[in-house]
């Protein structure tokens, strides 16, 4: 974890987190405090310790996400927990899930993944602005990576926060069309917005803040293509993401337990149904490890997949 602050306003600092966390947003204005996005639970006690650090002795006031992936909103309960008037803003279409808690609607439980349970107060709505720091940001619907998602833009500094819509060499996993439903052209549409707003610098979900937005664009179209062109070849680096974040969860963990997860967790037989029947369904979970071991990613170590 680094702090980085390149290109930005003084009101702003930037939490930059491994790839198990989403990066978090901080504000520091003369009216209020906020984070934008709080990482994944196994961080949580981290993201909390890094936020009240960096306030010092003021209060954390306002807490939004970008969307709703556990990766992005899984420090959420933690920072209530510090912070018990911290009011939480989620984007629109899935305020009912978060309060009677659906783990199912909110993809938690099918991908394997883990969020502990959180308040939403209100929703960030497009069209709309919300005041971070010291400006009022521009809030934008997104989708494409998730049919909720948001991003944020202030036009006097032009920064973007972009969450998963737009990282400096991609995207993120567009999982509506993992469930059968349109999400390729919603990921076009998203990036024709963000082309349009013209942002000099955005802040990713993921890796470092960056400026060529430009070439940003240019390499996720490139790659949108490849996928509307193949749509195989996007389940299958999809199917490959998900088993790399649980790795990086896991670290290590003997190879039987990690093929009996795989087997057994809802998404991956989802994508192994839509995408891969042809193949017995153990095979092709061995054949992820295999692909995802030939490309670096994890390392096998006598009985254990390693993350690497």
């Amino acid at each position: 974890m680094t702090l980085t602050t390149p290109a930005l306003p003084s009101d702003i600092t930037v939490l930059e987190r491994g790839w198990l966390s989403a990066n978090n947003v901080l504000f520091q204005g003369e009216q209020g405090t906020a984070l934008v996005d709080s990482g994944y639970f196994t961080h949580a006690e981290q993201t909390v310790e890094l936020v009240a650090f960096t306030l010092s002795e003021r209060p954390l006031d306002l807490l939004i996400n970008t969307h709703l992936h556990s990766d992005h909103c899984g420090g959420n309960a933690a920072l209530q927990a510090r912070w018990p008037r911290l009011e939480t803003r989620i984007p629109p279409g899935q305020l009912e899930q978060v309060r009677r808690w659906d783990p199912v609607a909110l993809t938690y439980e099918p991908t394997g993944q883990h969020c502990p349970p959180f308040r939403a107060d209100a929703v960030l709505t497009p069209g709309e602005h919300i005041r971070l720091g010291d400006r009022p940001w521009q809030i934008h619907a997104a989708p494409g990576h998730d049919a909720h998602a948001v991003v944020l833009f202030e036009p006097v500094s032009r920064v973007m926060i972009s969450g998963d819509a737009l990282w400096e060499n991609g995207f993120g996993v567009v999982f509506p069309e993992l469930e059968g439903e349109e999400g390729f052209a919603d990921v076009g549409t998203t990036l024709d917005l963000i082309e349009h707003l013209a942002p000099e610098t955005v802040i990713p979900g993921h890796g470092p803040v960056f400026g060529d937005v430009p070439r940003a664009l240019e390499i996720s179209r490139r790659r949108l293509a490849g996928f509307v062109a193949d749509p195989l070849k996007h389940a299958r680096h999809a199917a490959k993401v998900l088993l790399k974040y649980k790795l990086l969860e896991w670290q290590r963990i003997p190879m039987a337990d990690a093929l009996r997860w795989l087997e057994n967790t809802p998404y991956f037989r989802l994508l192994h149904e839509r995408h891969f029947a042809a193949l017995d369904l153990h095979d092709w979970a061995a054949e992820l490890v295999r692909d995802l071991v030939a490309s670096g990613a994890a390392a096998r170590q006598e009985a254990l997949l390693l993350n690497a």
